[in-house]
């Protein structure tokens, strides 16, 4: 099988996750026009190791497909999924921070196959706070699907303004969404829709027993 052209390939991730070759060179550090030389005019000729790292951990693939050599012995039963520096608020509100990764978890290729999940469409973030308890606790790091889609029934992450909720939510009529919490000492918020943004399904949960 022929190996991708890393630049083609870089083109064709910015555009599945929907960010700008400009913001990925801020993450790296670059000035905004660094990967838009070496998607176009080749230059550099090849990505710095670090930095082919870094955009690899952020688009959870291998970065064999961004220019990097093939290890003899990697490991190819598991994805690392981006880790962002983020507080889904389980209380009050949490404050959206940077949203650049500052690490992965490693998932089993073959167990993100049975459900159906894009790594491209994941991420992982943690829990503040108790109203989602005991389904979710403070702390719990939780795997987000951002995959594109109609609501189902689960607990999904939403930002509101500046701010990221883990709730259950449910429509209660064209206008209005309801926001549930598990906690029954927190009360249902009505929120109109238009205020209401729908970042993905919480599909996983890691916390302590």
């Amino acid at each position: 099988m022929s190996t991708p052209d890393p630049r083609a390939r870089l083109v064709a991730l910015a555009a599945e996750q929907g960010v700008s070759l400009a913001a990925l060179s801020g993450l790296l550090g670059r000035n905004s026009a660094y990967l838009q030389q070496f998607v176009r005019k080749g230059s550099p000729r090849h990505l710095a190791e670090q930095d082919r790292q870094r955009l690899a951990r952020f688009f959870g693939v291998a970065e064999q497909e961004l220019g990097g050599a093939e290890p003899a012995s990697e490991d190819k039963s598991y994805i690392a999924i981006p880790r962002l520096p983020l507080d889904a608020s389980a209380g009050p509100g949490g404050l959206v921070a940077n949203e650049v990764p500052v690490g992965a978890l490693h998932f089993s290729r073959a167990w993100l196959g049975r459900a159906n999940l894009s790594p491209a469409m994941l991420s992982s973030i943690t829990v503040a706070g108790d109203s989602m308890a005991p389904t979710l606790a403070d702390g719990d790091e939780i795997l987000v699907d951002r995959t594109p889609g109609r609501w189902r029934d689960g607990i999904h992450v939403v930002r509101i303004d500046d701010l990221l909720l883990v709730k259950r939510i449910s429509r209660t009529g064209a206008d209005v969404v309801t926001l549930l919490s598990d906690n029954p000492a927190y009360p249902p918020r009505e929120i109109p829709a238009d205020q209401v943004e729908v970042i993905g399904r919480v599909v996983w949960r890691s916390g302590r027993l």
